[in-house]
């Protein structure tokens, strides 16, 4: 695999034993055009596999970039390959879903890349929305089969032992004109965009704020 663009563009990325789906070029390129500009904003790579899109990320810009994988066979290779970044990307060594849950400091821009088999899309996104990787401008992606379907809208809850959603959704005050206080707004994770690759689907979204 190569990276598709910025500054490391064209460099060799190795694929760790045991992925068997690596990130099209295609897809990738797309992915970043989509995003536009990604300078300056901070980027998590979560299901990193390989550390490609990790990469991707670090080559057009972004910072601090992020980059996690559960399987510890795959270390040696993963800080190979991320040593292309010249240290810029962080490797963290622990399932996708616990990083969810301990995480304090959110992303401008969180990218979701599960193995095809993994049966809790939905709930993650649910999750990850719910946490603190996330504020009110981040935008979540993610990459999933084709024949499988993913809401368009989902609510963003309380998980279990919080008492209020997180404080990145308590202040409203960058809602457009909104003098209602924070306690009545509601969000939803909202579905944005979808684009088909093969037979897999990326989908793009974002939190939206309601207010009564």
């Amino acid at each position: 695999m190569r990276i598709t663009g910025g500054i490391y563009r064209g460099r060799t990325v190795t694929c760790p034993p045991g992925i068997i789906r690596p990130a099209m070029d295609r897809m990738r390129e797309s992915v970043f055009t989509i995003l536009g500009s990604v300078q300056g904003l901070s980027f998590l790579d979560l299901f990193t596999g390989s550390g490609i899109i990790a990469l991707e990320a670090a080559s057009r810009g972004a910072e601090p970039v992020y980059a996690v994988e559960k399987d510890p066979g795959k270390k040696t290779i993963l800080k190979k390959n991320l040593s292309i970044a010249d240290q810029n990307v962080h490797l963290s060594i622990m399932p996708a879903e616990r990083f969810v849950k301990t995480w304090k400091k959110p992303f401008d821009l969180v990218f979701l890349d599960p193995p095809f088999p993994y049966p809790f899309k939905a709930d993650l996104l649910a999750r990850v929305a719910a946490s603190r990787l996330v504020h009110p401008s981040t935008q979540i992606i993610i990459h999933y089969p084709g024949e499988e379907t993913l809401p368009d809208n989902l609510a963003i809850p309380r998980l279990e032992g919080q008492s209020s959603l997180p404080r990145f959704f308590q202040d409203d005050s960058h809602v457009s004109g909104n003098s209602t206080s924070p306690q009545n707004t509601s969000w939803t994770l909202t579905h944005t965009d979808t684009r088909e690759f093969g037979r897999s689907l990326v989908r793009f979204y974002k939190p939206r704020a309601h207010t009564p």
